[in-house]
């Protein structure tokens, strides 16, 4: 995948590296020529401009990228320019970075969805997310090996943990399964609400919508999904 990254802080730059390492073309921007060439070496590719600028914004490659990262985080006003220029591109997909509430307000004002907040969640969370299609969330228990919770994929679907063969196949262990299910409140409203099924058995079959939690190799769990 092709990843652009404004903003090369210690979240910016560490995501742009991570996913470098993960076989993706990054190209890592920022106004401050320190940080660009202290990651030349490291990432794709590197430009120096102030994406807060119209012109320098479009000079950008677009249309080939796939996802677009605002990580500008001591700048505020820098965020929010660069993420209503994103916006206004129609770039495939827009993550933004978000300080703190009011600043997350006005992301969801502009019409941004994902809003990556690195105070609680790290890069190698954003990068597994990203590179896994499917991933919900994950929690890294070393470099190799992690807990995920990941979408039943489609062809996997009305399927038993049996048949799919987690463990022989890929070397994976099913922790549980996370189901939504709509319930009624005390005042007549109906919610969504997510309900943990416990450690499945082998003939559990997989249902659309589902959430496996699952451990595993990183390399295996990719390969899963």
């Amino acid at each position: 995948m092709k990843f652009i990254i404004i903003g090369l802080g210690n979240f910016g730059a560490s995501l742009a590296e991570k996913l470098t390492m993960q076989g993706n073309e990054v190209i890592g921007v920022d106004r401050r020529l320190e940080k660009v060439t202290a990651l030349k070496e490291k990432i794709t590719h590197t430009v120096c401009l102030d994406a807060t600028d119209e012109a320098a914004f479009y000079s950008l490659p677009h249309k080939n990228t796939d996802v677009f990262i605002v990580a500008i985080g001591e700048d505020e006003g820098a965020n929010i320019m660069v993420t209503a220029l994103c916006k206004e591109a129609n770039v495939k997909r827009l993550i933004s970075r978000a300080v703190n509430r009011l600043h997350e307000k006005v992301l969801g004002a502009l019409g941004v969805s994902e809003i990556a907040h690195p105070e609680e969640e790290s890069a190698e969370r954003w990068s597994k997310r990203l590179c896994m299609s499917g991933l919900v969330d994950s929690f890294e228990l070393n470099s190799n090996y992690s807990i995920v919770e990941a979408l039943v994929p489609e062809k996997y679907i009305g399927k038993t943990i049996q048949e799919i063969g987690f463990r022989e196949k890929y070397e994976l262990l099913v922790l549980t399964i996370l189901k939504s299910t709509e319930k009624e409140t005390t005042f007549g409203r109906s919610v969504v609400t997510t309900v943990l099924h416990g450690i499945p058995k082998p003939d559990t079959k997989l249902e659309r919508g589902d959430i496996l939690a699952i451990y595993g190799y990183n390399d295996h769990i990719k390969s899963f999904l």
